[in-house]
């Protein structure tokens, strides 16, 4: 008889708590994931310059897998105030998109390869030359080639990585 009440009381209670793990703690679950839905890193330290004159280090992402994209495009800003030039200055320049996929990899290499010569045409024109302070950031692919700062933060899907990289320019004409 003994065995039956502790069993019966142990029932009971176990039954009462499973009623009250229903209704919660009353503590609200915020999102796993706080921030832009994709986060950019460098893979390695920045490599000494290529046959172009600048080498951006490879780029790796982790994404949120409740946002994921399938395409997106880089978008990199550069500290103009070293240019030697009397033309109106674009420090922004926003490379065609690229396939993403999954929640974590790298930007393809031939993609970031595409990314330094055309990095370097626009240091080179501006006759910049030694350490330039870049950000770089994903949007999404929909982003137009001259987009302001507008169109830019509303696509926006990374927060912007800063970075500093050695530009040499290969045909110094200043």
């Amino acid at each position: 008889m003994r065995k039956a009440i502790i069993a019966a009381i142990a029932a009971f209670a176990f039954l009462a708590g499973c009623s009250q793990a229903d209704k919660g703690p009353g503590i609200p679950v915020g999102p796993k994931w706080k921030g832009a839905p994709y986060r950019l890193a460098i893979d390695a330290k920045a490599p000494a310059p290529n046959k172009a004159g600048i080498t951006i280090p490879s780029i790796t992402y982790t994404a949120n897998p409740e946002a994921l994209e399938t395409r997106a495009t880089l978008v990199i800003r550069f500290d103009s105030s070293g240019a030697k030039t009397d033309k109106p200055i674009t420090d922004q320049m926003i490379i065609g998109p690229f396939d993403i996929a999954g929640t974590s990899g790298a930007l393809p290499a031939d993609y970031i390869s595409t990314a330094d010569t055309g990095l370097a045409r626009l240091l080179g024109a501006y006759c910049m030359k030694g350490n330039v302070k870049l950000s770089m950031a994903i949007a999404r692919s929909s982003l137009s080639p001259q987009a302001a700062d507008a169109e830019l933060n509303a696509k926006l899907l990374s927060d912007w990585l800063p970075l500093q990289v050695v530009f040499k320019n290969p045909h110094p004409t200043c």
